[in-house]
């Protein structure tokens, strides 16, 4: 299994923006895929973005479609959320996932990092 840890979370007024890193341990990163997912106060976790093990794909929930963009460095073992735009409705914990396989519910039940909080004032 990996071990993540994410950083970049803090708090920004609306139409702001943040970017979110999740470092990996181990040496097989790039046999990973990678996800982010959040998770607001009194509502279940959802999908944020994904990425495929060499970067070529991505795939987006519609809610963050042409604000965020999600990137990642094989050679860092280092995956990124650059959150643009951001609403009040984005405010939650946003947690970066990894799993060998690209699917969202692989991501779901892969290895997780502790979160970062990201709150967004109007």
């Amino acid at each position: 299994q990996v071990q993540l840890i994410e950083s970049g979370g803090g708090s920004v007024q609306a139409g702001g923006s943040l970017r979110l890193s999740c470092t990996a341990s181990g040496r097989t990163f790039s046999s990973y895929a990678m996800g982010w997912f959040r998770q607001a106060p009194g509502k279940e976790r959802e999908f944020v973005a994904r990425i495929s093990w060499s970067g070529d794909s991505t795939n987006y929930a519609d809610s963050v479609k042409n604000r965020f963009t999600i990137s990642r460095d094989n050679a860092k073992n280092t995956v990124i959320l650059q959150m643009n735009n951001l609403k009040p409705e984005d405010t939650a914990v946003y947690y970066c996932a990894a799993d060998r396989s690209y699917t969202v519910v692989a991501l779901l039940r892969g290895s997780w990092g502790q979160g970062t909080q990201v709150t967004v004032s109007s």
